[in-house]
């Protein structure tokens, strides 16, 4: 399906687009993969990586600028949307800002696809949108809820699917990176002892868009089975 195809991720000079943008050019020799962000840094950074390959542009915009999306996804075939505040703390602190971005921009992307007549998007989602107990994972949850409805919206035409993580290892700002910057203090904050978190690997996490991009009919919410880890036993490793 993705053969051929012209591709854009959203976010995609984070965790999840540095994996996914060369693995999905070594499998699927795509026409086009469009890295979508408003960094402009990392864009610098990751464009040097591939300045030999035409077949990767960079766009800088913004999921919660419309008329940059509609831009942005003129001639594309495949979307997906990492695009996202991620960070706990940092929602509570701003929560209008982790609205505007999860929210609205979730609803700014179905918009852009649907009228640009993509063929299918998938968006990232998180443990944390089950039975949210912080604002990130009610906006995670709300945006889910939208991208599932987004295939009513557009009668078949686009098609909407959601893919659920754990905790992607390595990530920035995951739980591993962060306990191995504190480990020369001698103490981690950990919340509660009896705490654990569902783990994936960056790779799996590629390999599951994948595998939804060729399964999807529309309005799925995919979750993959992954091992679950105690935190204590985390932070001893």
């Amino acid at each position: 399906m993705l053969k051929n195809s012209n591709i854009l991720i959203t976010g995609g000079t984070g965790s999840f687009g540095s994996a996914f943008v060369p693995l999905t050019l070594k499998k699927f020799k795509p026409k086009r993969l469009v890295v979508f962000s408003r960094d402009e840094m990392k864009q610098w950074e990751m464009s040097r990586t591939f300045q030999n390959d035409p077949r990767v542009r960079f766009f800088i915009g913004d999921v919660r600028d419309k008329d940059r999306l509609y831009r942005a996804l003129t001639d594309i075939d495949y979307v997906v949307h990492a695009a996202a505040m991620k960070i706990v703390p940092t929602a509570e602190y701003d929560p209008f800002e982790c609205v505007k971005t999860n929210v609205l921009g979730a609803m700014n992307l179905i918009d852009a696809s649907i009228d640009n007549g993509v063929k299918g998007v998938v968006t990232l989602s998180t443990d944390k949108a089950s039975s949210p107990s912080n604002l990130y994972g009610a906006t995670k949850l709300t945006a889910d809820r939208l991208f599932v409805a987004g295939n009513h919206y557009s009668a078949g035409s686009t098609k909407f699917s959601v893919v659920r993580y754990g905790n992607v290892m390595g990530s920035r700002g995951s739980v591993i990176p962060l306990f191995l910057s504190m480990k020369d203090k001698g103490s981690f904050p950990i919340t509660d002892k009896k705490m654990t978190r569902f783990m994936i690997t960056l790779e799996e996490g590629v390999e599951l868009v994948w595998h939804v991009f060729e399964n999807m009919i529309g309005g799925e919410i995919y979750v993959k089975k992954i091992p679950s880890m105690k935190v204590i036993d985390i932070a001893k490793s």
